[in-house]
């Protein structure tokens, strides 16, 4: 698998890659970890759980947004991922065999699962939920399209979550074509992109046990490590937190291409050392970069830190409740612009930043023309970078949340104060 930002996001919360993962170097026990991951600690008791009452009142919500649709929605489709764990509990791999969650818009859900797994997901059950198998040579839209009717929806819209595998989609409606199908965005995203208290709280906690690693780390860096030596660390840190995680590493002129690079590299004094990623707690992930180095920063690196982090403050001011999400990206762009690193996506590539929360990169987005009103309670990456090919990029990364009044709160501990010292 080739080392990628994207490979590490698609789990939600940021793991490891298969090559940061295989070798000696990769992941270093407990013992063997510098004595600046002594301090590192279990999160324990401060992990409060999803408790089934919230589950019940996602489903809640979801079912009031199909009856304030016009026209109504009748039922919302649910594969297996995090959208049925948002609304279920219920953490189920995806496969070529269906498992998917069925919301009526009045009255309760259905399950369908295949039978030889059926009890296994019994087990996993945080209340008592219908659950309708089916067998090997049986097609399972089948049985949502009788369970339907039986539920007298015959004819009406039927919401079908973004993630469902066109295969699945195309065998419930040949096996119901009587209903209309229509993107289940408005739900899904409806509740997802708000967070509650509780859920923030979580993130909350990813975001500070990710900055606790990245300060080990940054405290045990030494010339000639190499990338993987460092994604070892990370790896070897959020282990002895008791949490999953990981990070891209890049270092010196890789760091100028943003989803990595399969060139290898080891650390010089004064080059930058990016490293970007997280972990998650109860499902909920942190994303988190660092550029830092060792030694004094240049000028250039440093003039690049310093515009980066006005483009931060100025997009944490610009993420209010009522604007526009594309507005974000535009206060940050523009600081970046002024200082010399422009036009439009030369040096500043990406879009600002992404929705998070049980997905590492989920809806709405910070990205110019976008025209999702912001609310409050909608949680972001905050990333502007400047990357200058083949010669050097710096990215900082923070997670936001938009507050019922004024500019947006950080979920991370706090900026990064300096290259010297990425995590003070």
């Amino acid at each position: 698998m080739p080392l990628s930002r994207r490979n590490l996001l698609k789990s939600g919360a940021l793991l490891s890659t298969a090559p940061l993962l295989s070798g000696p170097s990769a992941g270093q026990s407990s013992r063997d970890l510098p004595r600046a991951f002594d301090t590192l600690k279990p999160l324990g008791s401060r992990v409060k759980p999803i408790a089934t009452a919230e589950f019940h009142d996602r489903i809640g919500h979801a079912q009031r947004i199909m009856t304030e649709s016009k026209p109504q929605i009748s039922a919302l489709y649910l594969p297996s991922g995090s959208s049925c764990y948002y609304y279920s509990g219920i953490r189920w791999g995806t496969s070529e065999r269906l498992m998917a969650l069925v919301l009526p818009r009045t009255g309760d859900a259905v399950l369908v699962c295949p039978a030889f797994e059926e009890g296994r997901l019994r087990e996993l059950l945080r209340w008592p939920i219908e659950v309708r198998s089916w067998q090997e040579d049986q097609n399972p839209s089948s049985l949502i399209a009788k369970w339907l009717v039986e539920r007298s929806i015959r004819s009406g819209r039927v919401a079908i979550e973004e993630t469902t595998r066109y295969t699945f989609f195309g065998h419930l409606r040949d096996a119901a074509p009587g209903l209309e199908y229509v993107s289940g965005d408005p739900i899904t995203i409806g509740c997802r992109a708000g967070k509650s208290e509780h859920e923030l709280e979580l993130m909350r906690l990813a975001c500070e046990a990710t900055c606790d690693v990245f300060r080990a780390v940054f405290a045990s860096l030494h010339e000639g490590l190499t990338a993987r030596d460092i994604a070892g660390l990370v790896l070897g840190g959020f282990s002895r937190i008791g949490l999953q995680g990981g990070a891209l590493v890049l270092l010196g002129p890789s760091a100028a291409l943003p989803h990595g690079t399969i060139q290898p590299r080891k650390l010089r004094e004064g080059e930058p050392v990016l490293i970007d990623g997280g972990t998650s707690v109860e499902g909920y992930a942190s994303d988190v970069t660092r550029t830092g180095l060792l030694g004094k920063s240049s000028e250039k690196l440093q003039r690049a830190f310093d515009t980066l982090r006005l483009a931060q403050n100025a997009a944490l001011d610009a993420a209010r409740g009522g604007k526009l999400s594309g507005s974000v990206d535009d206060a940050a762009r523009s600081e970046v612009v002024s200082a010399g690193f422009g036009p439009d996506y030369k040096f500043f590539t990406h879009r600002l930043g992404h929705g998070i929360g049980l997905d590492g990169h989920e809806h709405p987005y910070l990205v110019r023309g976008s025209k999702t009103i912001l609310k409050s309670g909608m949680t972001f990456s905050n990333e502007p970078g400047i990357y200058v090919p083949g010669d050097y990029g710096v990215r900082l990364e923070d997670l936001m949340v938009v507050t019922p009044q004024g500019p947006a709160e950080l979920l991370t501990p706090g900026f990064s104060p300096s290259l010297e010292k990425p995590l003070g």
